[in-house]
């Protein structure tokens, strides 16, 4: 099977080091989420492995070869980086046909893909009448044209309505099941939770973190259990006894730190406590995406006053 190597990636524009001795590589058979702040060079990094860009030192290859060298690319490599990229004078099917042609791709290919993003009615328009979200499945499209191992897709949602983040999750989810490799670049932190299973995060052209989602949450955001309860003092005294501390909050409630709600549970039954709300907070990615890049995000708004 095919991954992407990044080994020692460096990319220098003038004084201005984008990425800086950057080491990952993406397995295939798993989704994995392409994070970090505007200007961390997670689309330089991109368009260096696509062969767009040229390092200033250090490797980026797929299957351990350079993208520049592979014969007809686009049966091993499928990328999406500019949703504005096709021509808006041709048709989205033209607009196809054409990278099939050059790639040796059976134009049967192209009806395919524009049946699975969902233009199959609209092939035949002028891509300059398409929405947003049409474009953005049309370079879907194009990315899935060769029937590539390895698909690389720099922000997918971007202006697909619901049915069509449902449809991205899914399609990508699918991808990696068929063990393909899979590299997704978002700002969106839910829909990568909802799709991802290991992250890279960018910060200023390092490498940050290169984890399986849920441990990168779990070593960044303490686990919280919400708690409501007729007897306040009567769980206060039972908790104590364990070492918790309970926090009031105006609208009734009560959240335990550092708890697992199941362990809040038992000590509530055991001391004969009635509980009226029993919930577990383990955090979010937004979570620990913001506390991991709080010092690396190069534009910030000043913080509004309440």
């Amino acid at each position: 099977m095919t991954s992407i190597d990044v080994q020692n990636l460096t990319k220098e524009y003038g004084t201005r080091r984008a990425v800086d001795d950057l080491t990952f590589r993406v397995p295939p058979g798993r989704v994995t989420g392409f994070l970090g702040p505007n200007g961390a060079g997670k689309s330089t990094t991109m368009r260096l492995v696509l062969g767009l860009d040229r390092p200033t030192s250090g490797s980026a290859t797929v299957g351990g070869r350079a993208y520049a060298t592979l014969p007809e690319p686009l049966r091993h490599v499928g990328a999406l980086l500019d949703a504005q990229a096709a021509h808006g004078s041709r048709t989205g099917r033209n607009h196809l046909r054409v990278l099939a042609a050059s790639n040796r791709v059976p134009d049967r290919r192209v009806d395919e893909v524009l049946e699975e993003t969902g233009l199959g009615t609209a092939g035949r328009r002028r891509v300059r009448t398409y929405s947003l979200g049409m474009r953005q499945r049309l370079g879907i499209a194009a990315a899935l044209l060769g029937d590539p191992e390895v698909v690389m897709l720099d922000e997918p949602s971007n202006g697909l309505d619901p049915e069509g983040i449902v449809w991205i999750r899914t399609l990508l989810r699918r991808l990696a099941d068929e063990g393909r490799t899979v590299l997704v670049s978002s700002h969106l932190m839910n829909e990568t939770a909802a799709f991802a299973d290991h992250l890279v995060v960018l910060g200023r052209g390092r490498l940050l973190a290169d984890t399986p989602v849920r441990e990168f949450i779990r070593a960044r955001v303490r686990p919280t259990v919400r708690v409501r309860t007729s007897d306040p003092a009567a769980l206060g005294a039972a908790l104590a006894q364990e070492g918790h501390e309970m926090a009031e909050h105006p609208d009734g409630h009560w959240t335990v730190p550092d708890a697992r709600a199941d362990d809040i549970g038992r000590l509530a039954s055991a001391a004969g406590v009635p509980l009226l709300e029993l919930t577990a907070d383990e955090g979010t990615l937004e979570q620990a995406y913001l506390d991991l890049t709080a010092a690396e995000t190069e534009f910030t708004a000043p913080p509004q006053e309440a």
